[in-house]
């Protein structure tokens, strides 16, 4: 059998995606065949023996995929377990009852809320955290004290964060009441806490931060804490838009 790279292998296991197995494989976790490994190795996923923190992962012949909308509440970490161990909620609790072994597309900071992604497709996750991809994501925040034009037009145009210049971003004002403003924000890529430290970098403080999309994906009219499978035509659009 041809061999092929390890993160891939580990994706197609459903114990987490490919950037995620790739971290894993730096941090020194990953052993084949009881060795250690450096990253870009390629491994023969029938004979080889991939463990991860000394448990061996298993690749199903037949991988039946899941594609799970979940809408995270604030004080949910995004994460299957708590690895500093501080007993925190993880987003694992909400979809215990999945059997199949899913993890989150990307990541919301434990004070953000709205929807989070999660599947055992490694390919498909990796595709939409793909920075080339440009797969927009929508978030609705509530900012203080007012936004200005100027501040804006800044968020719009792309602000500085520790060196790099994000993207062109689209600004929508929905509401300004006293010391109040709700603003939706759309983003093509997906810095760490990009949106707050957009915010930032402008002077707006964030007090509340919610994704509302992930390309043609709406979070709709989920409750927070509840999930339920993609329907056969959302997938078919995020596929699409995956494509372009």
């Amino acid at each position: 059998m041809e061999k092929i790279r390890l993160q891939k292998v580990i994706s197609e296991s459903g114990f987490c995606s490919r950037r995620k197995a790739e971290e894993l494989i730096q941090k020194g976790r990953v052993k084949v065949n009881g060795r250690d490994i450096e990253i870009g190795v390629k491994v023969d996923k029938v004979k080889d023996l991939i463990s991860i923190d000394g448990e061996n992962i298993i690749i199903p012949k037949k991988q039946n995929y899941r594609y799970i909308i979940l809408y995270k509440p604030r004080g949910y970490i995004t994460t299957m377990k708590d690895e500093n161990n501080r007993n925190r909620k993880c987003v694992a609790d909400l979809i215990a009852d999945v059997k199949e072994r899913i993890y989150p597309v990307g990541r919301l900071d434990v004070n953000s809320e709205g929807l989070l992604l999660f599947t055992n497709d490694g390919d498909f996750a990796n595709d939409i955290m793909h920075p080339r991809k440009h797969i927009t994501k929508t978030y609705r925040v509530t900012v203080r004290p007012d936004i200005t034009d100027k501040q804006a037009a800044d968020l719009a145009e792309g602000v500085e964060i520790d060196g790099y210049k994000t993207l062109p971003a689209e600004i929508r004002v929905l509401t300004k009441e006293r010391n109040r403003v709700v603003i939706d924000i759309i983003i093509r890529e997906g810095k760490n806490r990009q949106i707050r430290r957009m915010c930032e970098a402008v002077g707006l403080e964030v007090a509340r931060l919610k994704r509302t999309s992930v390309g043609p994906l709406r979070l709709g009219i989920l409750k927070p804490g509840t999930y339920r499978d993609l329907k056969p035509d959302e997938l078919r659009a995020i596929r699409t838009a995956i494509s372009k």
